[in-house]
């Protein structure tokens, strides 16, 4: 580990006159330094404002002091989206500023601070019979409605609604000098050039989100499920294209046989029957609810041992009769591919407890994860996965004797096509934020490794890798940090365009830098 930044005794008092909490001692600097896959460059400070005063005036007071600024939200990034590659710069982690500020049930629109989870926004907007369209990712028990303006993100809704920043109609945002620019007007988007969209996706390359304001819809009342089985990669992906061009489901999602085989380890009877009780709540009436248990608990673990790429999917109406359609189309579609139905316990489960404890960001026999995922064309996304295969067949003999291995996900985006991504295991330590991050009994349940500079040196490679592939087969990113090729994917005046922007709103090039690649 590098020599921990010395914070300045003057910055210090700077930060501190904003009123907000300054963290300078060293355990508080070593954690704030890591994402979940890496650790940045050393930090002078990491401030906690509780509210946009303070946020603004604790920006400023960092920037004029000359350090580089950056926002973290719920910490969930493993794209480089806050750790820094130089060392001196102030970290804002935004978790106090949590407020939901105003739900106008009227004009249907939300207003949030930047550091108000997903989670817990859905369970205020409960008591209104209401969401947003996409309504939160998988990590969202911790991750932050700003962190997913400023990287994007998908899961919840995604099917139908698209990603995160689709919900999005208006933000204020806190630019390098402390400035507060308000981007547009809450009841609609765009007005003009979108002003709201050039901050969304930015990673915080432009200014750090103060507030975020939400379109809302009702909550949907009535649900279908299905899952599905298939035996080559082609069909898998057709029959799940096939869907989402149909418009049919509000979640669409599936996992490779390595992925199946890995929830299956991890998983377990006793963790099923803790999520059957949330899942039988969502049920309407005791005797559906009992009925619904039931099969859950026959069909045991299972279902998807015969299965080499699995599909799962999610429908909503405002009667029953019609989610149910839908899911009538997905099987139809599903047979003329060649699937087959099977049990649908995941759909029914992960549905019911939405935002569950952050364990999946170790493997089941404590093994370190990296996600890397591109969204890709209907196109192209079968071509795309062969590609990857193609890859960890090449490196199949360095994989085994390191213990590394890996498993893959897809999910459907409305309108946009496939996002696959490969998830990468390999045996080395645990960091910080991924131990303050699992449950405490979890945890302790999985072997503590040892450093493992040769599986963590292949990981990096597989891991670049992967990133090529994905550009070239032309992918979009989400969290595109420090990671992804954007600006390899740029035309020239374009490229130009973004970095007169940047040059705007952060002439002295303090807000995140070197995140976008800028």
């Amino acid at each position: 580990m590098a020599t921990l930044a010395t914070p300045s005794p003057d910055l210090a008092q700077a930060l501190s006159a904003s009123g907000a909490e300054v963290l300078t001692d060293e355990a508080s600097l070593n954690f704030y330094a890591h994402d979940i896959y890496d650790r940045g460059a050393d930090l002078a400070a990491v401030v906690r404002p509780k509210d946009t005063d303070q946020l603004a005036a604790a920006v400023k007071a960092a920037t004029d002091a000359g350090h580089p600024v950056a926002p973290r939200g719920g910490g969930m990034s493993y794209t480089a989206g806050y750790t820094q590659d130089q060392a001196g710069a102030v970290l804002f982690d935004l978790a106090q500023l949590n407020r939901v500020l105003d739900v106008d049930h009227v004009s249907m629109t939300v207003t949030v601070e930047a550091g108000c989870t997903w989670a817990a926004l859905r369970e205020r907007l409960a008591h209104h019979g209401l969401r947003t369209p996409m309504w939160g990712t998988l990590s969202g028990l911790k991750a932050s409605i700003g962190g997913g303006m400023s990287q994007n993100g998908i899961f919840w809704g995604t099917g139908r609604y698209g990603s995160a920043v689709q919900s999005c109609t208006a933000l204020e945002v806190v630019l390098a000098d402390g400035t507060l620019l308000n981007t547009g007007k809450k009841h609609t988007r765009p007005y003009g050039p979108d002003l709201t969209g050039l901050f969304l996706g930015d990673t915080g390359a432009l200014g750090i989100k103060a507030t975020v304001t939400l379109k809302l819809i009702p909550e949907a009342d009535f649900h279908g499920y299905a899952s599905f089985a298939f035996d080559d990669a082609a069909s898998w992906f057709a029959a799940s294209s096939a869907i989402e061009r149909r418009g049919i489901a509000t979640e669409c999602f599936g996992f490779d046989p390595y992925l199946n085989a890995i929830r299956m380890k991890r998983d377990s009877l006793t963790s099923d029957a803790k999520q059957l009780v949330g899942m039988m709540k969502q049920q309407g009436g005791m005797l559906k609810a009992l009925k619904e248990g039931a099969k859950v608990v026959a069909a045991g673990r299972d279902f998807l041992k015969d299965a080499n790429f699995s599909l799962h999917v999610l429908a909503e109406g405002r009667i029953q009769a019609a989610a149910d359609a839908d899911i009538e189309i997905a099987r139809q579609l599903v047979a003329h591919y060649g699937g087959r139905e099977v049990e649908n316990t995941i759909p029914k489960i992960i549905r019911a407890n939405p935002f569950g404890p952050l364990n999946s960001i170790l493997g089941p026999d404590g093994e370190r994860w990296a996600p890397i995922h591109g969204l890709v064309s209907h196109g192209r996304s079968a071509e795309c996965f062969a590609a990857f295969e193609a890859l960890f067949a090449e490196h199949a003999e360095a994989m085994d004797q390191l213990g590394v291995h890996y498993g893959t996900l897809i999910a459907t985006v409305g309108g946009a096509g496939m996002v696959i991504e490969p998830c990468l295991y390999w045996p080395d330590a645990h960091n910080p934020l991924i131990e303050d991050t699992i449950e405490k009994a979890h945890l302790k349940k999985l072997p503590k490794l040892e450093t493992n500079k040769e599986a963590w040196a292949l990981t990096k490679t597989l891991k670049q890798r992967i990133v090529d592939i994905f550009f070239e087969h032309d992918a979009a990113h989400f969290q595109i940090g420090r990671t992804y090729r954007y600006r390899d994917s740029l035309e020239p005046r374009a490229d130009a365009l973004l970095k007169a922007a940047k040059a705007e709103l952060d002439p002295r090039g303090l807000m995140n830098p070197g995140s976008l690649g800028l």
